[in-house]
C-alpha cells in the first residue's frame, strides 16, 4: 500500500464530502498532556470533573482506541451572518446573545456523519480497517492534535487559529493507517493580545493560559451550579457561549462563510430578546431547541443564564414583570438568580 498516495487521496475525498480542511498528525501528546496536568493542578477546570477524570486518555490517543497510528483531523466552517450583525446584538442589551456556533444544528451530529462517510471511503478504496470517529465527545486533545496536523495553530485564547479565522468546528478518526503526517503551523499570532484583552472576565489571564472558571463560555455551559455574583455583571447579555475573543482576532476578518445548511441560524436566536426567551416553559425549551446544541444545558440552567441577562439589562416594567414571574419557580437555582437580578433593579424578589 502507498500510504503516502492515500494519505493525499483522504485530504481530496475530505474536501469532496465538504471540509474546509483535512490534516493527519501521529498520536506523540506527551509535551501536551504535561500542560494539561499542569491546568488541571491550578483547578483551572471548574466543575469539568471529566477532564481530570480522563486525564490519561486523553494524552494517549492509542489507550483510548487500542491499535490508533495517526489522527485525521477534518475542519468545517460554521460561519453565518453578516458582518457587524453580532456586535449589535452585543451592543443592545435587551437582546440575549448565543454564541455563533450554536445557533444552528448540533454540529456533533453533522460532523460524526461526515466524518464517517470519510471513513466508509476510505474502506471503498483500500478495504476494512480499524478507526472510530469523534466530534467533541471523548477524552481527545483536538486543539492539539489539529495543530499538529497543520489545521491551524493554538493562538493565545487557546482556540485553534487558522489564516482564515477561527470560526470552525474540528472532528477526528483515530486509525490504524500508517499514513504520512502533516507539519504544523508556524504561529501567527505575533504581538497581538487582542483576545486577552477584551474578554470580559479576565478568563484569560495570559497567552495560551485560560482559567475556565471565569470563562463565559464555561459559566453559562458546562458549570451546572449557581454562577459567582461578582461575576454576573460582567456576562451582560451572553446567555450561552460567549465569542468575544474571536470577535476581536485579526485573523477573522478573512473568514468565509459556511455553506452548510445545517448551521443556519433557527428559531431567530440572530434576534431574539430576553424576555422572549425566558418566557418559553420547558415543554417550549424542549420543542423549539430540538436538534439544537443549546438543549443540552436543560431549562433550569437556560433560565438562570437569562436571568443574569435580564439584571444586567436597563429596567423597564417588562424586565421586572418577567422576572417576578419567576420568582416562585421551582428550582431554587433559578429563584437564586432571578433574586439577584430584580435586586439589581432595585425591587426584592
Amino acid at each position: 500500500m502507498d500510504y503516502a498516495a492515500l494519505s493525499s487521496d483522504i485530504k481530496l475525498w475530505g474536501r469532496e464530502l465538504g471540509f474546509q480542511a483535512v490534516g493527519i498528525a501521529d498520536t506523540e501528546l506527551s509535551a501536551a498532556h504535561g500542560r494539561l496536568t499542569e491546568w488541571l493542578g491550578l483547578g483551572w477546570h471548574g466543575e469539568m470533573d471529566y477532564m481530570a477524570r480522563h486525564a490519561q486518555l486523553r494524552g494517549r490517543p492509542e489507550t483510548l482506541v487500542a491499535g490508533t497510528l495517526r489522527v485525521i483531523t477534518c475542519r468545517m466552517d460554521y460561519l453565518d451572518d453578516t458582518p457587524g450583525s453580532v456586535e449589535e446584538e452585543l451592543a443592545d442589551p435587551a437582546r440575549a446573545y448565543v454564541a455563533r456556533y450554536a445557533r444552528g444544528r448540533d454540529y456533533h451530529k453533522t460532523m460524526r456523519s461526515r466524518l464517517q462517510r470519510l471513513c466508509d471511503r476510505i474502506a471503498a478504496e483500500r478495504g476494512e480497517f480499524g478507526y472510530r470517529v469523534f466530534a467533541d465527545s471523548a477524552p481527545v486533545m483536538e486543539v492539539e492534535l489539529a495543530a499538529r496536523a497543520g489545521i491551524g495553530w493554538r493562538g493565545k485564547h487557546t482556540l485553534l487559529l487558522d489564516r482564515e479565522g477561527s470560526w470552525f468546528f474540528i472532528g477526528e478518526i483515530y486509525c490504524d493507517l500508517p499514513l504520512t503526517c502533516d507539519a504544523g503551523k508556524e504561529d501567527h499570532c505575533g504581538s497581538c493580545e487582542r483576545c486577552i484583552d477584551i474578554c470580559p472576565t479576565q478568563a484569560i489571564t495570559g497567552p495560551y493560559k485560560l482559567d475556565a472558571r471565569r470563562c463565559i463560555s464555561y459559566l453559562t455551559i458546562e458549570h451546572k451550579s449557581a454562577i459567582p455574583e461578582e461575576l454576573r455583571p460582567l456576562i451582560g447579555n451572553r446567555v450561552y457561549g460567549c465569542d468575544d475573543c474571536q470577535l476581536v482576532c485579526p485573523w477573522n476578518g478573512f473568514a468565509k462563510l459556511s455553506v452548510e445548511e445545517d448551521f443556519r441560524v433557527r428559531n431567530g436566536l440572530d434576534r431574539a430578546t430576553l424576555i422572549e426567551l425566558f418566557a418559553w416553559s420547558e415543554d417550549e425549551f424542549e420543542e423549539r431547541l430540538q436538534g439544537s446544541p443549546i438543549r443540552r444545558i436543560g431549562h433550569e440552567r437556560w433560565l438562570r443564564n437569562l436571568a443574569v441577562g435580564l439584571g444586567n439589562a436597563p429596567s423597564s416594567p417588562e424586565v421586572i414583570f418577567s422576572l417576578k414571574e419567576k420568582a416562585n419557580h421551582l428550582s431554587p437555582l433559578v429563584r437564586e438568580h432571578v433574586a439577584w437580578a430584580l435586586k439589581q433593579h432595585g425591587v426584592a424578589a
